[in-house]
């Protein structure tokens, strides 16, 4: 992280240094003014646990700044004349959001205004609140306090009842009535209370009653639940997909935008990678007349979280899944997948995420795969190539068992996908590890199961992470997703798009500009005994290419006007050499 002072692109978190400008004189008025250097490293360092060691983290300049600014609006927002609205700070995915959450926290509670806060982290699926609580766990020194998970709505209770105090991490679900309660019960009504809503679109919405058609009974959503419990609290939304509709909308529930980091600024700073597309879509065997029909189906499963939101859809799900689980397909799947995936090992050491549709089609997936790969198998959660990660229980069918994982194998799991030189290469998954998994070595997505909105703009972000020479991430789409992808993206800038489901073709067109390049740099140089001739022949080839385009790069610095010219002319082959790898790994 220390390398991110070297792409310090801003001195006073609003007006961004193009990268073609020399960044040393912005870096210094930026990180080594006194008062600023100061609060660097007092409140944005963190050391983390690593299977390589110890390892220090400091903060980029979009979280340093960001954080500035979301205090100055934390302190108004919780005075008496604020509206307990702090604002969202929407960051690309990839970029350092649990992190930012973290140096956020610590600098609320080191506030002297805000006389020390009570933080209520809050987030929508346990394995996030898992995450999240283990990032903070690793920064007790920063937050000067050890936080703690709320087991339930009267543990939470408990850990409310206190003047001041306590970083307390829950899901929105505690925020449900219990049955036969139409209000939810007061929990504290202190106003130092912040809080934090990690992934803000999602289910921070339902201020509206809703009456049931059946029972004529009036629900509402968890908005309104969690502020019936949390009256004079102060909320903050951070989100790495935002939303801009009429009933969902983010900015209009925590508040106006504080601080943007988009993809494309991700991109230019190294933070994050592109996201290139490639369609291999797997034929549902259908009647014309039914395609429209199960078009239709499928658009409207799209929008559901998980499993739980499409027992609602049941009948609807029950007849798409049959059709994208049906064994032909799958088997097809399988080996166009296999084959794929192994070409890709070829140009680039990596993993790949395999998204389905259902658990059912995750375990036959999975059993399709080791047909193929029987070595690849193995039932040690230590070993093997391949596994699937999904929830379950006893009461699912025998074949299944080997493949439910309960907290302990998660974790297991999740310590060998993220350890690059682990031997397990694919993972399986239905609807976990789509947000908060970061495993930077995932380089591939092969996805089959139907998504849109901001649930695909998350899938996608576990390839986006940097990791040594990996040029981007790639999305294969078995299913269909492109239209989504391009609905997706509407509320983002039309840069961000360009970096966001690239089309794999350019990827291609550039990788054979490059190595039309190249090819030319070698004018003259009869290298075809390299290409048809022994070990030796190669050797001779491999040395004669070196002095010929050493030589070359010496004339043509010598034409250059310039010290910065002639740089650029020694650096010409090995830049274009470069591009022409990540190409190829990409294409």
């Amino acid at each position: 992280m220390v390398n991110g002072l070297w792409r310090w692109r801003t001195v006073d978190g609003e007006n961004i240094v193009p990268k073609s400008v020399p960044q040393l004189e912005t870096l210094i008025k930026g990180v080594f003014d006194r008062e600023l250097l100061l609060s660097l490293l007092k409140g944005f360092v963190v050391f983390d646990n690593t299977d390589d060691g110890l390892m220090k983290k400091i903060a980029g300049y979009h979280q340093f700044h960001a954080v500035q600014k979301a205090i100055a609006c934390t302190i108004t927002a919780t005075g008496d004349t604020g509206d307990k609205r702090v604002g969202v700070i929407w960051h690309t995915q990839g970029s350092g959001k649990s992190l930012l959450m973290a140096f956020y926290a610590g600098k609320v509670i080191a506030s002297p205004q805000m006389d020390n806060p009570t933080l209520i982290v809050i987030t929508d699926r346990n394995d996030l609140d898992d995450q999240l609580f283990t990032t903070f766990a690793g920064c007790k020194d920063l937050i000067r306090q050890t936080p703690v998970q709320a087991n339930d709505r009267e543990h939470l209770q408990k850990l409310l009842a206190v003047a001041s105090g306590g970083v307390i991490f829950t899901t929105i679900q505690k925020f449900a009535p219990e049955q036969g309660e139409s209000v939810y019960p007061l929990l504290t009504d202190r106003r130092n209370v912040v809080v934090i809503a990690d992934e803000a679109h999602r289910s921070q919405y339902g201020f509206k009653a809703k009456v049931s058609g059946n029972t004529g009974s009036i629900s509402y959503g968890f908005a309104k639940h969690l502020r019936d419990g949390l009256p004079n609290a102060s909320f903050i939304g951070f989100t790495g997909t935002p939303i801009e509709a009429v009933d969902v909308n983010t900015p209009a529930v925590f508040g106006d935008y504080i601080d943007i980091y988009d993809i494309q600024r991700g991109v230019e700073d190294g933070t994050t990678l592109p996201i290139y597309y490639e369609s291999r879509l797997a034929r549902i065997e259908l009647d014309e007349d039914e395609i429209e029909k199960i078009d239709a189906e499928i658009d409207v499963l799209a929008d559901d979280k998980d499993e739980a939101e499409r027992e609602k859809k049941k009948s609807k799900w029950a007849r798409v899944e049959a059709l994208v689980g049906a064994e032909d397909r799958i088997q097809m799947v399988a080996a166009d997948l296999v084959e794929h995936f192994e070409s890709r090992l070829e140009a680039m050491d990596g993993k790949a995420m395999i998204v389905s549709m259902s658990r059912r089609i995750c375990v036959a997936m999975y059993d399709a795969i080791v047909a193929l790969h029987p070595d690849w198998h193995s039932e040690d959660d230590n070993k093997g190539k391949i596994k699937v990660v999904m929830t379950g229980s006893a009461s699912d069918p025998k074949e299944w068992q080997q493949h439910i994982v309960n907290k302990t194998r998660r974790n297991l799991l999740t310590k060998r996908a993220k350890k690059a030189d682990d031997e397990l290469k694919i993972i399986i998954v239905c609807d976990m590890w789509l947000t908060g998994f970061d495993a930077p070595s995932v380089h591939t997505m092969y996805i089959d199961k139907p998504m849109k909105g901001h649930g695909l703009m998350q899938a996608i972000a576990r390839v986006n992470r940097v990791f040594k020479d990996k040029p981007g991430g790639l999305v294969v789409d078995y299913i269909g997703i492109a239209q989504s992808l391009k609905k997706a993206l509407a509320d983002y800038s039309d840069k961000d798009k360009k970096n966001a489901g690239i089309n794999q073709a350019e990827a291609i067109a550039v990788m054979l500009e490059k190595y039309e390049i190249v090819k030319d740099m070698f004018h003259g140089f009869d290298y075809s005994a390299g290409l048809k001739g022994d070990a030796k022949d190669r050797l001779y080839v491999m040395a004669g290419a070196m002095e010929w385009i050493l030589e070359a790069q010496r004339k043509a610095a010598e034409r250059e006007p310039n010290d910065e010219a002639r740089k650029q002319a020694h650096r010409r082959y090995s830049d274009a050499v470069l591009t022409l790898s990540r190409a190829f790994a990409l294409a």
